[in-house]
């Protein structure tokens, strides 16, 4: 076996289902080998999209989602991927390719120092020197990734650890016991040239894939801490909980969580990877005022909820009593240390708090309920409003929300257009929203349908991209035509970067960089074999919505360019 086909069978015995790569030279063996042994390999067209569709895959099964990248420029690609499932915590293995082990330095096609541009940015990273280690390296990547507070791992693969022995020593210029050197200094070379090939392939014939696996390890809760915060909820007249993506590292688990949650019966505020957790109408959540809500309670609960920017740096919470459960030390106590720190994973917590508490706070939901209607009622308006030109986006989403069916999952890629999506379209169950979380990475949206379409087939995945956002990733229509994988994309196109020229232009009086065009960006996807429409008014996107599900659920991909007007929905909403 050469050192690629080693590497797809490790994947194999992972779990792993979906390769995802741009092809090179480099790591050709490797996704060579996968497709042999039945794992899928999908071909993007930008590196970092094939990331982006690793961390979905990982985000929406728990198994880490696996890259491979070809060296220097094709690794360099990836970085923004690579940092973003860092920050939102998700695991994923990227596997780069890079120069011979014996060319290192010497000035070889696509050599650079990768391993020190890539450790600052992944949970662990690590170079193969030799095939025989390449099992124990990639065991070792994959229960590094998922342990603790879950991650990015890279791992270098140099193109002679990849390739056949016969072939590489022939690329060396080694030369058998046969072949004698001409000279001294042929003879000194030749020695070496050996030497390397040897110890490079040495115990490969000895490869085992049957040790047993690493068991995942990460924090966990004691049965007294259970009681101190259900002792603390039952003092509680007020309570409020937070759920955010760390509460849902373990995607197997949602379901349970969902019940667990509906079980304790404190009112809710959803976020990341949370949002969908209790399905589109669930008396408990609330949507709206979650600032005013947690400065009138008198317990807060953050369970994988860091006190950064969206909570103020703690100054949301201020002198309150909270309770903060988390799998990162530093998340738990960041900017604020909590009343009660628990340093477990919050999914398993608040199932085992659902066996020890259940509540019942019925005046206090009835008046955030009020006030959630009152907001509801305010959006309304909003959405009533007349437009000059183009669609009111509001009232766009207000019209989308009920024609998605109950299978449907949403990718958020954008600014001012998916933000306002956020507070209108209702996620029908759990792991059905995917954002780029706490980094807010422009640019996902391909990469991760890709990933969202693989592992739910069945369901409708759409895109809902700013026009902004749809710029970095839009030529993967090609790749969800070539593999079949039948995205549907909603383009809000106000021909404008909205979300920042709204405090430019008032904080600095200049439109400087912030103007697009009214684009025919359907036509992006009409290129590739893919269908769309451009649409300038409500009835013709309310019938778009129908063609593209008709389309998408008949297998072609579809995107529709809806013309939007500006609103100030979100005005004075810029984060720093």
């Amino acid at each position: 076996m050469n050192g690629g086909e080693i590497i797809a069978k490790v994947l194999q015995k992972q779990g792993v289902n979906f390769l995802f790569t741009l092809c090179g030279g480099h790591i050709s063996p490797i996704f060579v080998a996968a497709e042999k042994l039945g794992i899928r390999v999908i071909d993007t067209r930008h590196e970092v999209n094939a990331v982006f569709a690793a961390d979905a895959v990982s985000r929406l099964t728990g198994v880490p989602g696996v890259a491979t990248v070809t060296a220097g420029p094709g690794l360099t690609n990836t970085i923004t991927a690579v940092k973003n499932a860092y920050l939102a915590q998700s695991p994923l293995i990227l596997l780069g390719g890079a120069a011979a082990t014996m060319l290192k330095g010497r000035g070889s096609l696509q050599d650079i120092d990768q391993m020190s541009m890539m450790k600052p940015n992944v949970k662990w990273a690590a170079t193969i020197s030799q095939v025989k280690e390449i099992v124990p390296t990639l065991e070792k990547a994959f229960a590094i990734a998922r342990e603790g507070v879950p991650g990015p791992v890279f791992i270098e693969c140099p193109i002679d650890t990849l390739y056949g022995e016969e072939l590489v020593r022939g690329w060396y210029g080694a030369k058998g016991k046969d072949e004698p050197a001409k000279n001294m200094q042929d003879r000194i070379v030749q020695w070496y040239i050996n030497r390397h090939a040897k110890n490079l392939f040495a115990g490969k014939e000895n490869v085992n894939f049957n040790t047993p696996p690493i068991k995942v390890k990460y924090p966990t809760h004691s049965g007294g801490q259970v009681d101190k915060v259900a002792s603390a909820i039952k003092a509680a007249k007020k309570p409020v909980m937070l759920i955010g993506s760390g509460a849902m590292m373990n995607p197997k688990k949602s379901a349970e969580l969902a019940a667990a949650v509906s079980k304790l019966g404190i009112p809710v505020y959803l976020s990341g990877m949370g949002r969908g957790l209790l399905g589109k109408e669930n008396a408990l959540q609330m949507r709206h005022n979650r600032k005013d809500a947690i400065k009138e309670s008198d317990l807060i609960i953050l369970a994988g909820v860091p006190n950064d920017f969206r909570l103020d740096y703690g100054n949301h919470i201020g002198h309150r009593r909270f309770v903060s459960i988390n799998r990162s030390r530093e998340d738990l106590n960041k900017n604020k240390t909590p009343s009660i720190g628990i340093l477990a994973d919050p999914q398993e917590f608040l199932i085992a708090l659902s066996a020890k508490f259940q509540g019942n706070y019925g005046t206090w939901i009835e008046a955030l309920r009020a006030r959630d209607n009152k907001r509801e009622g305010n959006i309304n308006e909003q959405a009533a409003a007349p437009m000059a030109n183009g669609i009111n986006p509001i009232q766009l989403f207000r019209s989308l929300d009920p024609a998605l069916s109950e299978n449907t999952i949403l990718i958020a890629d954008g600014g001012d257009f998916v933000a306002t999506s956020a507070y209108t379209l209702k996620p029908r169950a759990p792991l059905s929203w995917l954002d780029p979380g706490v980094f807010g990475t422009l640019g996902v949206g391909a990469g991760f349908a890709l990933g969202a379409k693989l592992v739910f087939p069945d369901k409708d995945v759409w895109i809902i991209y700013g026009d902004g956002s749809a710029g970095y990733s839009l030529m993967e229509y090609d790749t969800f035509v070539r593999h079949k994988l039948p995205v549907i994309s909603l383009i809000g196109n106000d021909a404008c970067w909205s979300q920042i020229a709204r405090d430019q232009v008032d904080f600095l009086k200049s439109d400087t960089a912030m103007n697009l065009a009214y684009s025919d960006y359907q036509d992006i996807g009409k290129a590739f074999g893919a269908d769309g429409i451009k649409v300038k008014d409500l009835d013709a996107f309310n019938a778009a919505v129908i063609e593209a599900q008709t389309k998408s659920r008949a297998g072609t991909p579809y995107i529709i360019n809806a013309i939007i007007g500006k609103t100030d929905f979100r005005k004075g909403s810029i984060s720093v």
